[in-house]
Protein backbone atom coordinates (compact mmCIF):
# COMPACT_ATOMS: atom_id res chain seq x y z
CA UNK A 1 0.00 0.00 0.00
CA UNK A 2 2.53 2.45 0.85
CA UNK A 3 4.58 1.45 -2.67
CA UNK A 4 1.24 2.17 -4.41
CA UNK A 5 0.94 5.56 -2.97
CA UNK A 6 4.62 6.60 -4.00
CA UNK A 7 3.69 5.64 -7.22
CA UNK A 8 0.91 7.96 -7.60
CA UNK A 9 2.66 11.01 -5.97
CA UNK A 10 5.64 9.92 -8.60
CA UNK A 11 2.91 10.14 -11.33
CA UNK A 12 1.07 13.09 -10.42
CA UNK A 13 4.68 14.63 -11.26
CA UNK A 14 5.17 13.19 -14.30
CA UNK A 15 1.22 14.94 -14.76
CA UNK A 16 2.32 18.41 -14.03
CA UNK A 17 5.55 17.89 -15.56
CA UNK A 18 3.84 17.21 -18.71
CA UNK A 19 1.15 20.30 -18.99
CA UNK A 20 4.28 22.44 -19.47
CA UNK A 21 4.96 20.32 -22.61
CA UNK A 22 1.00 20.27 -23.13
CA UNK A 23 1.95 24.82 -23.75
CA UNK A 24 5.40 24.08 -25.57
CA UNK A 25 4.85 21.29 -27.99
CA UNK A 26 1.23 22.78 -29.80
CA UNK A 27 1.65 26.28 -29.31
CA UNK A 28 5.56 27.23 -29.01
CA UNK A 29 6.13 27.14 -32.88
CA UNK A 30 2.87 29.31 -32.95
CA UNK A 31 4.82 31.70 -30.55
CA UNK A 32 8.01 31.73 -32.68
CA UNK A 33 5.92 32.83 -35.72
CA UNK A 34 3.78 35.44 -34.13
CA UNK A 35 7.43 37.16 -33.06
CA UNK A 36 7.34 37.97 -36.67
CA UNK A 37 9.53 35.04 -38.29
CA UNK A 38 9.02 33.66 -41.80
CA UNK A 39 8.86 29.56 -42.06
CA UNK A 40 12.45 29.21 -42.56
CA UNK A 41 13.19 31.19 -39.90
CA UNK A 42 11.04 29.61 -37.77
CA UNK A 43 12.38 26.04 -38.88
CA UNK A 44 15.38 26.93 -38.09
CA UNK A 45 14.76 28.54 -34.79
CA UNK A 46 13.19 25.10 -33.17
CA UNK A 47 15.69 23.31 -34.66
CA UNK A 48 17.86 25.47 -32.48
CA UNK A 49 15.97 24.78 -29.64
CA UNK A 50 16.19 20.75 -30.25
CA UNK A 51 19.91 21.12 -30.54
CA UNK A 52 20.47 23.68 -27.21
CA UNK A 53 18.22 20.92 -25.65
CA UNK A 54 21.38 18.51 -26.26
CA UNK A 55 23.55 20.53 -24.30
CA UNK A 56 21.97 20.17 -20.79
CA UNK A 57 21.39 16.33 -20.63
CA UNK A 58 24.70 15.77 -22.08
CA UNK A 59 25.84 18.34 -19.30
CA UNK A 60 23.98 17.30 -16.45
CA UNK A 61 24.18 13.31 -17.37
CA UNK A 62 26.99 12.73 -15.38
CA UNK A 63 26.19 14.91 -12.30
CA UNK A 64 22.49 12.99 -12.28
CA UNK A 65 23.80 9.77 -11.90
CA UNK A 66 25.39 11.16 -8.63
CA UNK A 67 22.61 13.44 -6.97
CA UNK A 68 20.84 11.72 -4.61
CA UNK A 69 17.69 13.52 -5.22
CA UNK A 70 16.73 15.03 -8.60
CA UNK A 71 14.38 17.22 -7.15
CA UNK A 72 16.43 20.58 -6.89
CA UNK A 73 18.41 20.23 -10.58
CA UNK A 74 14.61 19.99 -11.86
CA UNK A 75 13.37 22.69 -9.80
CA UNK A 76 16.33 24.70 -10.97
CA UNK A 77 15.90 23.77 -15.35
CA UNK A 78 12.16 24.54 -15.03
CA UNK A 79 12.82 28.11 -13.38
CA UNK A 80 15.32 28.86 -16.17
CA UNK A 81 13.06 28.00 -18.85
CA UNK A 82 10.82 30.64 -17.31
CA UNK A 83 13.71 33.11 -17.05
CA UNK A 84 14.21 33.30 -20.52
CA UNK A 85 10.47 33.91 -21.57
CA UNK A 86 11.53 37.78 -20.56
CA UNK A 87 13.84 38.10 -23.68
CA UNK A 88 11.91 35.84 -25.99
CA UNK A 89 9.18 38.45 -25.26
CA UNK A 90 10.88 41.81 -25.11
CA UNK A 91 13.80 41.48 -27.46
CA UNK A 92 12.17 40.11 -30.45
CA UNK A 93 15.72 40.15 -32.55
CA UNK A 94 16.83 36.40 -34.18
CA UNK A 95 19.93 36.55 -32.36
CA UNK A 96 18.48 37.12 -28.45
CA UNK A 97 15.40 34.87 -29.75
CA UNK A 98 17.88 32.47 -30.82
CA UNK A 99 19.62 32.56 -27.39
CA UNK A 100 16.01 32.29 -25.18
CA UNK A 101 14.82 29.62 -26.90
CA UNK A 102 18.50 27.78 -26.00
CA UNK A 103 17.71 28.66 -22.33
CA UNK A 104 14.31 26.94 -22.79
CA UNK A 105 15.12 24.20 -24.57
CA UNK A 106 18.19 23.63 -21.51
CA UNK A 107 15.69 23.53 -19.15
CA UNK A 108 12.71 21.56 -20.28
CA UNK A 109 14.62 19.06 -22.43
CA UNK A 110 16.75 18.31 -19.86
CA UNK A 111 13.65 17.75 -17.59
CA UNK A 112 12.92 14.40 -19.20
CA UNK A 113 16.41 12.56 -19.13
CA UNK A 114 16.67 13.24 -15.14
CA UNK A 115 12.83 12.11 -14.29
CA UNK A 116 13.14 9.40 -16.84
CA UNK A 117 16.53 8.11 -14.77
CA UNK A 118 14.86 8.11 -11.48
CA UNK A 119 11.46 7.08 -12.53
CA UNK A 120 13.45 4.08 -14.01
CA UNK A 121 15.14 3.57 -10.71
CA UNK A 122 12.20 4.28 -8.52
CA UNK A 123 10.20 1.21 -10.20
CA UNK A 124 13.74 -1.13 -10.24
CA UNK A 125 12.86 -0.85 -6.36
CA UNK A 126 11.00 -4.14 -5.29
CA UNK A 127 11.03 -5.87 -8.97
CA UNK A 128 14.71 -7.18 -9.27
CA UNK A 129 16.08 -4.30 -11.86
CA UNK A 130 13.51 -4.63 -14.31
CA UNK A 131 12.08 -0.83 -13.77
CA UNK A 132 12.63 -0.08 -17.23
CA UNK A 133 9.65 -2.48 -18.56
CA UNK A 134 7.44 -0.80 -16.06
CA UNK A 135 8.53 2.44 -17.01
CA UNK A 136 5.05 3.34 -19.48
CA UNK A 137 2.88 2.86 -15.81
CA UNK A 138 4.33 5.88 -14.89
CA UNK A 139 4.46 7.92 -18.57
CA UNK A 140 1.00 7.26 -18.71
CA UNK A 141 0.36 9.85 -16.00
CA UNK A 142 2.26 12.38 -18.30
CA UNK A 143 0.29 11.85 -21.18
CA UNK A 144 -2.98 12.62 -19.25
CA UNK A 145 -0.91 15.86 -18.24
CA UNK A 146 -0.45 16.85 -21.49
CA UNK A 147 -3.73 16.07 -22.41
CA UNK A 148 -5.15 18.15 -19.52
CA UNK A 149 -3.31 21.10 -21.03
CA UNK A 150 -3.79 20.58 -24.48
CA UNK A 151 -7.79 20.61 -23.87
CA UNK A 152 -7.67 23.52 -21.20
CA UNK A 153 -6.11 25.85 -23.28
CA UNK A 154 -8.09 24.24 -26.87
CA UNK A 155 -11.04 25.56 -24.56
CA UNK A 156 -9.88 29.19 -24.55
CA UNK A 157 -11.38 31.32 -27.20
CA UNK A 158 -8.73 31.24 -30.64
CA UNK A 159 -5.57 30.23 -28.44
CA UNK A 160 -4.68 28.87 -31.56
CA UNK A 161 -4.13 32.76 -32.66
CA UNK A 162 -3.05 33.72 -28.84
CA UNK A 163 -0.48 36.67 -28.59
CA UNK A 164 2.88 35.25 -27.98
CA UNK A 165 2.65 37.04 -24.36
CA UNK A 166 -0.24 35.22 -23.79
CA UNK A 167 1.42 31.65 -24.95
CA UNK A 168 3.91 32.83 -22.95
CA UNK A 169 1.90 33.07 -19.86
CA UNK A 170 0.66 29.45 -19.78
CA UNK A 171 4.11 28.00 -20.33
CA UNK A 172 5.10 30.12 -16.97
CA UNK A 173 2.20 28.86 -15.18
CA UNK A 174 2.80 25.52 -16.02
CA UNK A 175 6.64 25.23 -15.07
CA UNK A 176 5.99 26.97 -11.50
CA UNK A 177 3.34 24.25 -10.84
CA UNK A 178 5.89 21.40 -11.78
CA UNK A 179 7.98 23.20 -9.16
CA UNK A 180 5.54 22.88 -6.37
CA UNK A 181 4.76 19.51 -7.33
CA UNK A 182 8.04 18.48 -6.66
CA UNK A 183 7.24 18.63 -3.26
CA UNK A 184 5.45 15.43 -3.08
CA UNK A 185 8.41 13.77 -5.21
CA UNK A 186 9.19 10.45 -3.51
CA UNK A 187 12.63 9.89 -2.84
CA UNK A 188 13.79 7.33 -5.11
CA UNK A 189 16.71 5.32 -3.86
CA UNK A 190 19.36 3.51 -6.22
CA UNK A 191 18.52 0.73 -8.55
CA UNK A 192 19.95 -2.48 -7.47
CA UNK A 193 22.89 -2.05 -9.27
CA UNK A 194 23.08 1.96 -8.84
CA UNK A 195 25.53 3.78 -7.00
CA UNK A 196 28.04 0.53 -7.38
CA UNK A 197 31.69 1.51 -9.85
CA UNK A 198 31.61 1.21 -13.08
CA UNK A 199 33.06 -1.68 -14.37
CA UNK A 200 36.09 -1.66 -16.70
CA UNK A 201 34.23 -2.82 -19.39
CA UNK A 202 31.84 -0.47 -18.91
CA UNK A 203 33.85 2.61 -17.92
CA UNK A 204 36.49 2.05 -21.19
CA UNK A 205 34.31 0.76 -23.46
CA UNK A 206 31.56 2.19 -25.88
CA UNK A 207 28.18 -0.68 -26.62
CA UNK A 208 28.53 -0.32 -30.68
CA UNK A 209 24.77 -1.57 -30.27
CA UNK A 210 24.00 0.98 -28.16
CA UNK A 211 25.09 3.48 -31.19
CA UNK A 212 23.38 1.56 -33.61
CA UNK A 213 20.08 1.99 -31.66
CA UNK A 214 21.02 5.55 -31.45
CA UNK A 215 21.38 5.74 -35.29
CA UNK A 216 18.09 4.20 -35.75
CA UNK A 217 16.49 5.91 -33.30
CA UNK A 218 17.79 9.36 -34.78
CA UNK A 219 16.25 8.51 -38.18
CA UNK A 220 12.95 7.69 -36.95
CA UNK A 221 13.06 11.20 -35.08
CA UNK A 222 14.22 13.24 -38.01
CA UNK A 223 10.95 12.27 -39.63
CA UNK A 224 9.02 13.20 -36.80
CA UNK A 225 10.50 16.63 -37.26
CA UNK A 226 7.75 18.03 -39.90
CA UNK A 227 5.10 17.00 -37.04
CA UNK A 228 6.91 18.58 -34.21
CA UNK A 229 7.91 21.62 -35.37
CA UNK A 230 5.07 22.68 -38.15
CA UNK A 231 1.67 20.60 -37.30
CA UNK A 232 0.22 23.14 -35.24
CA UNK A 233 1.35 25.88 -38.18
CA UNK A 234 -0.40 23.49 -40.65
CA UNK A 235 -3.04 23.10 -39.04
CA UNK A 236 -4.14 27.11 -37.97
CA UNK A 237 -2.64 28.76 -41.59
CA UNK A 238 -3.16 26.07 -44.18
CA UNK A 239 -6.36 24.33 -42.70
CA UNK A 240 -7.48 27.53 -40.76
CA UNK A 241 -8.58 25.11 -38.43
CA UNK A 242 -9.26 26.13 -34.67
CA UNK A 243 -8.33 23.22 -33.26
CA UNK A 244 -4.60 23.01 -32.46
CA UNK A 245 -4.82 21.92 -29.20
CA UNK A 246 -7.24 19.47 -29.40
CA UNK A 247 -5.75 17.57 -31.81
CA UNK A 248 -2.50 16.73 -29.77
CA UNK A 249 -4.94 16.32 -27.08
CA UNK A 250 -6.74 13.12 -29.33
CA UNK A 251 -3.09 12.06 -30.07
CA UNK A 252 -2.06 11.98 -26.54
CA UNK A 253 -5.45 10.03 -25.96
CA UNK A 254 -4.26 7.64 -28.63
CA UNK A 255 -0.37 7.17 -26.84
CA UNK A 256 -2.01 6.21 -23.36
CA UNK A 257 -3.21 2.41 -24.00
CA UNK A 258 0.33 1.91 -25.85
CA UNK A 259 2.15 2.65 -22.89
CA UNK A 260 0.05 0.36 -20.46
CA UNK A 261 0.59 -2.44 -23.24
CA UNK A 262 3.83 -1.91 -23.56
CA UNK A 263 5.29 -3.97 -21.09
CA UNK A 264 3.76 -6.82 -22.75
CA UNK A 265 4.82 -6.00 -26.45
CA UNK A 266 8.87 -4.83 -25.78
CA UNK A 267 8.47 -8.23 -23.81
CA UNK A 268 7.47 -10.12 -26.97
CA UNK A 269 9.06 -8.03 -29.56
CA UNK A 270 12.22 -6.34 -27.84
CA UNK A 271 12.69 -2.96 -27.98
CA UNK A 272 14.31 -2.19 -30.98
CA UNK A 273 11.30 -4.76 -32.53
CA UNK A 274 8.76 -2.09 -31.05
CA UNK A 275 11.22 0.89 -31.97
CA UNK A 276 11.19 -0.63 -36.01
CA UNK A 277 7.12 -0.37 -35.68
CA UNK A 278 6.75 2.93 -34.20
CA UNK A 279 9.09 3.74 -37.31
CA UNK A 280 6.48 2.18 -39.81
CA UNK A 281 3.57 3.86 -38.14
CA UNK A 282 5.76 7.29 -38.60
CA UNK A 283 5.75 6.52 -42.16
CA UNK A 284 2.23 6.21 -42.83
CA UNK A 285 1.33 8.74 -40.54
CA UNK A 286 3.16 11.34 -42.46
CA UNK A 287 2.04 9.60 -45.69
CA UNK A 288 -1.53 10.56 -44.52
CA UNK A 289 -0.72 14.18 -43.77
CA UNK A 290 0.60 14.21 -47.31
CA UNK A 291 -2.40 12.70 -49.45
CA UNK A 292 -5.26 13.44 -47.13
CA UNK A 293 -4.70 17.48 -46.61
CA UNK A 294 -7.94 18.27 -44.60
CA UNK A 295 -9.06 17.92 -41.23
CA UNK A 296 -9.96 14.42 -41.81
CA UNK A 297 -6.46 13.88 -42.79
CA UNK A 298 -5.26 15.32 -40.02
CA UNK A 299 -7.31 13.17 -37.14
CA UNK A 300 -6.24 9.79 -38.86
CA UNK A 301 -2.96 11.33 -38.87
CA UNK A 302 -3.12 12.03 -35.55
CA UNK A 303 -4.65 8.69 -34.32
CA UNK A 304 -1.37 6.83 -35.67
CA UNK A 305 0.66 8.83 -32.68
CA UNK A 306 -0.48 5.82 -30.54
CA UNK A 307 2.16 3.59 -32.36
CA UNK A 308 4.53 6.28 -33.80
CA UNK A 309 5.23 7.67 -29.93
CA UNK A 310 2.96 5.76 -27.53
CA UNK A 311 5.29 2.50 -28.32
CA UNK A 312 8.46 4.22 -28.66
CA UNK A 313 9.41 6.76 -25.81
CA UNK A 314 8.47 3.25 -23.76
CA UNK A 315 10.63 0.86 -26.23
CA UNK A 316 13.33 3.11 -26.43
CA UNK A 317 13.86 4.13 -22.68
CA UNK A 318 13.70 0.29 -22.28
CA UNK A 319 16.39 -0.10 -25.12
CA UNK A 320 18.62 2.70 -22.72
CA UNK A 321 18.22 0.88 -19.68
CA UNK A 322 19.15 -2.49 -21.16
CA UNK A 323 22.10 -1.29 -22.82
CA UNK A 324 23.95 1.09 -20.26
CA UNK A 325 24.97 -0.48 -16.29
CA UNK A 326 22.63 1.53 -14.20
CA UNK A 327 25.76 3.63 -12.39
CA UNK A 328 25.24 5.50 -16.16
CA UNK A 329 21.57 5.16 -16.50
CA UNK A 330 21.20 9.44 -16.25
CA UNK A 331 23.77 9.81 -19.15
CA UNK A 332 22.40 6.78 -21.04
CA UNK A 333 19.18 8.76 -21.21
CA UNK A 334 20.85 12.14 -21.48
CA UNK A 335 22.49 10.06 -24.66
CA UNK A 336 19.06 8.87 -25.98
CA UNK A 337 17.37 12.35 -25.66
CA UNK A 338 20.69 14.46 -27.24
CA UNK A 339 21.67 12.67 -29.65
CA UNK A 340 18.76 10.03 -30.40
CA UNK A 341 16.36 13.34 -30.47
CA UNK A 342 17.60 16.24 -30.17
CA UNK A 343 20.10 16.63 -33.20
CA UNK A 344 17.90 14.79 -35.67
CA UNK A 345 14.58 16.60 -35.03
CA UNK A 346 17.56 20.05 -35.31
CA UNK A 347 18.15 18.60 -38.96
CA UNK A 348 15.13 17.44 -39.37
CA UNK A 349 13.41 20.89 -38.42
CA UNK A 350 16.11 22.99 -39.73
CA UNK A 351 15.31 20.87 -43.06
CA UNK A 352 11.72 21.09 -42.95
CA UNK A 353 11.84 24.78 -42.81
CA UNK A 354 13.53 25.17 -46.39
CA UNK A 355 10.92 22.74 -47.64
CA UNK A 356 7.89 24.00 -46.55
CA UNK A 357 8.74 27.52 -47.85
CA UNK A 358 9.75 26.22 -51.37
CA UNK A 359 6.93 23.37 -51.40
CA UNK A 360 4.74 23.81 -49.01
CA UNK A 361 3.23 22.25 -47.02
CA UNK A 362 2.13 18.55 -48.66
CA UNK A 363 5.84 18.31 -50.14
CA UNK A 364 7.07 18.54 -46.70
CA UNK A 365 5.82 15.73 -45.24
CA UNK A 366 5.77 13.22 -48.28
CA UNK A 367 9.28 13.77 -48.69
CA UNK A 368 10.03 12.82 -44.47
CA UNK A 369 8.54 9.55 -45.13
CA UNK A 370 12.11 8.45 -46.49
CA UNK A 371 13.71 9.08 -43.09
CA UNK A 372 11.01 6.69 -41.18
CA UNK A 373 11.61 4.15 -44.10
CA UNK A 374 15.29 4.48 -43.49
CA UNK A 375 14.96 3.70 -40.08
CA UNK A 376 12.89 1.03 -40.56
CA UNK A 377 15.47 -0.22 -43.11
CA UNK A 378 18.02 -0.26 -40.81
CA UNK A 379 16.97 -2.29 -38.72
CA UNK A 380 15.66 -4.82 -40.95
CA UNK A 381 19.27 -5.27 -42.10
CA UNK A 382 20.63 -5.50 -38.47
CA UNK A 383 17.89 -6.99 -36.11
CA UNK A 384 20.11 -9.94 -35.77
CA UNK A 385 22.79 -8.32 -33.88
CA UNK A 386 20.27 -7.05 -31.38
CA UNK A 387 18.53 -10.06 -30.81
CA UNK A 388 21.93 -11.44 -30.17
CA UNK A 389 23.59 -8.66 -28.26
CA UNK A 390 24.30 -8.99 -24.56
CA UNK A 391 22.33 -6.54 -22.42
CA UNK A 392 22.64 -5.79 -18.67
CA UNK A 393 19.41 -6.06 -17.46
CA UNK A 394 16.90 -7.89 -19.70
CA UNK A 395 12.73 -6.76 -19.83
CA UNK A 396 10.41 -8.56 -17.98
CA UNK A 397 7.25 -8.31 -16.57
Amino acid sequence: MKRDTRFIRFGLVYFVMFTIFGVATPYLQILVRGLGYDPAQVGFLLGLFEVAGVTGPLLLGGLGDRMPSPRPALAALALVAVAAMIPLLLLPRFAFSALALCLVALGIRTLIPLADASAVTFSDRGTAGRGAAHYGRIRVFGSAGFIAATLTLQALPRFAHASPSSIALAFSLAALAFCLSLIILPVTGKSPRQGEPASRNSARRIDPLFLLGLCIIALGRMAMAPISSFLSLYVAEDLRWNAVGGLWALSACTEMPLMLLSVRIIRRTGPMAAIAISSAALAVRLAVYALVPSPAGVVSGQLLHSLSYGLFQPAAVTFVATRVPPERRVRGMAAFMSLGVGLPTFAGSSLGGLVLKAWGYRVLFASFVLFALASLLLYVLTRRRFSEGHAYSRPSG
